[in-house]
Formats: C-alpha cells, structure tokens, sequence
C-alpha cells in the first residue's frame, strides 16, 4: 500500500504567491503520509490572460518554479507530480503546458506536454478559450516507472480522450495522474463521469488534481479534486476550496482487478465495416 495525495488550489497571476500555496499543501500532505504528491495544471500561474505564461515560461533543468519543485519533493521526500509549468519551445510565441515529474529526491524522471487543447466556446457561458493561441501541443504518450507502478500522465482536457489512456495502458499504465483546470460548467456536467469512466474502463488507479474556485483573472474552476480505484469507486474528494485529497493505493488490486476481470484483454477492434 502506498499513500498519494491530490492538491487543490485557486492559482492566480503572482507565481510567488502561487508557489507559496502549493508549498504550504505539499508539506500538509507529506505530513500526512503522502509519498506521492499531484499539483493542478497551472498551479504556478493562472494570468489574467494566457499571454501572461510567456513571461514566466523556463528552460529545461532551469528558472524559479523548477527549483521550488525539486527542492520541495526533496525536502518531503516526496515524488510529485508537478501539475503544468509553462516551457519554452522553438517558436517564442508559444510554450509547451509540461508536466514533469520529480522523484524524492528531487530528480526529473519524466515530462510530458499537453496534447489536447482546449480551443472551445461555451454558449452557455458566453466563455471561450483558445489554449492552441498560446501552448504548442505535444505529442507523445508518458508512461513511467514509479513506486507506485507503471504511472501514465494526462492533463485536464486529455480527459475526453479515451484513445490516449488505452495507448497508455499498451505501455503499461497502472496509475494515471491527471493534473487539471476544468472550467465550473464543464466540471459540473462531465468531470467526476470522465475520471471514473477512465479508472474503470483502463482498471487502474485515477488521481485528478484540480484547480477549484473563483481566480483574480474572473475564471471560476470546477475544484472537486479526488483518487478513484480500478473498480470506479472514489477513495476522497475535495469538492471546493484550497486543500488536498489523500488515499491509499494498492498495485495488488490493480492486478487482481485486472486478472479476475480481464475486459483488457478481451479488446477488439473491428476491422471490417458493413454498408
């Protein structure tokens, strides 16, 4: 068994202040057992516009928010998983929205950078994000290995993609950690159904860190963070506030789950189509 936790928070544009917070939540979490920390995406900053990502964007292995990040999973001796940071890429006018994860040493074992973008208008909010304005979209699956098993990483609109965890699980996912910011409406109608349909139909572990309430820039974010097991069931949830959620893993179950009920294996993918 092995103690994870999931932080929430309610990031705004000072990355200070921000990293403060996830510090403060971090420490509360290792406390209480964690030895695996997920942070949400943009936990460092959440402008008040998405331009703002550009002037705090870093280099690999450099600048201000890497170094919070290793010397904090260091001085926990926690492995965490960093939510998103904004990374510079080729073109000056883009970042990539990365995930990285440290071990408890505070060494990066993996990266991974948002492939879905969030570029959507909702009628029924007059809101309208055009993530692709800004972020370079990754492309590649992240699948690594941990204390905690065979872990893969998504980031909030991945979510919707069920595609992309099944092609984790072909690398041997077991545990996905899903740093996210979804929106209030969006979070209402579709967030708690995606995570448990991702655990239960991939029999693997689901921890979804989440942004949630009202941020500086006017966004208001769903919250609601939580671990669910292979069987769809939620272990802890936060559902508002600054916070985190905190559970207990077990790969046996994973295995087992996985063994006795083998729908995994049973995949098929119909080749032929009938007109």
């Amino acid at each position: 068994m092995k103690r994870v936790a999931a932080i929430q928070m309610a990031s705004g544009p000072m990355v200070g202040a921000n990293l403060t917070e996830a510090g403060r939540l971090i420490s509360r979490a290792a406390d209480a057992g964690a030895e695996l920390v997920v942070l949400p995406e943009n936990f460092a900053i959440m402008g008040m516009n998405d331009r703002e990502m550009l002037k705090v964007k870093e280099s690999p292995g450099e600048g201000h928010i890497q170094a919070f990040l290793a010397e904090t999973a260091d001085k926990h001796r926690v492995w965490l998983v960093a939510g998103t940071i904004p990374m510079a890429c080729e073109d000056s006018g883009h970042v990539r929205s990365a995930c990285l994860v440290y071990d408890d040493k505070g060494e990066v074992k993996a990266r991974y950078d948002k492939v879905h973008l969030f570029d959507v208008h909702l009628q029924e909010s007059s809101e309208t994000y055009e993530e692709s304005a800004t972020i370079e979209p990754g492309n590649a699956v992240t699948v690594v290995d941990t204390p905690f098993g065979r872990m893969g990483l998504a980031v909030c609109y991945d979510l919707r993609f069920p595609e992309l965890f099944r092609r984790m699980v072909d690398e041997g996912a077991e545990v996905f950690a899903i740093p996210s910011a979804f929106t209030a409406m969006t979070g209402k109608a579709h967030w708690e159904i995606l995570l448990r349909a991702r655990a239960i139909e991939n029999l693997g572990y689901v921890i979804a860190a989440a942004q949630g309430g009202y941020h500086v820039n006017g966004r208001e974010t769903h919250g609601d963070s939580m671990i669910i097991d292979p069987w769809g069931t939620v272990l802890d949830h936060l559902p508002r506030g600054s916070g985190y959620v905190l559970a207990d893993i077990d790969l046996e179950m994973v295995h087992n789950t996985r063994r006795n009920f083998p729908a995994l294996s049973h995949r098929k993918i119909p080749c032929n189509i009938k007109k």
